[in-house]
């Protein structure tokens, strides 16, 4: 699947679209250069979602964890700073992959040995200053 995303204007109607066709799974893998929007587009999905937390890149935390309004759990992960992927397992990895919470991951191709089977995969590219490509498998 693809999802074109003009400008931020878009980004609403694109979480939509996006959790219409993928709502059902729970993992997601976001790819994509430095600046090519990955925290954006999932905190527009978490907006959707009913996230009422600030959303926030999780890049010095690892892990951000937000609430629905109707009580969900996401996990927010980056794995920008993991240098071995054994770091993953000392904070505890596989509790944050077993669960029925959303979970949303930002630079996953650094542990990507290990992401759980169905894992939805989002590639981003950057067509301009504005525009964004999602390419969805």
């Amino acid at each position: 699947m693809k999802i074109l995303i003009k400008d931020k204007s878009h980004l609403p109607a694109a979480a939509k679209k996006f959790l219409k066709h993928y709502g059902e799974n729970r993992m997601f893998a976001f790819y994509g250069s430095m600046g090519a929007g990955k925290t954006t587009i999932i905190k527009a999905i978490c907006r959707i979602l009913g996230a009422s937390d600030i959303v926030s890149s999780p890049t010095f935390t690892l892990v951000n964890e937000y609430r629905t309004s109707g009580g969900e759990t996401i996990f927010h992960i980056d794995f920008y700073r993991i240098k071995k992927q054994e770091e993953v397992f000392d904070f505890g990895i596989e509790e944050y992959f077993t669960g029925e919470s959303f979970c949303f991951m930002e630079w996953p191709e650094l542990v990507e040995e290990i992401l759980p089977p169905g894992t939805v995969r989002i590639r981003i590219s950057v067509d301009n200053d504005e525009q964004r490509t999602l390419l969805i498998s």
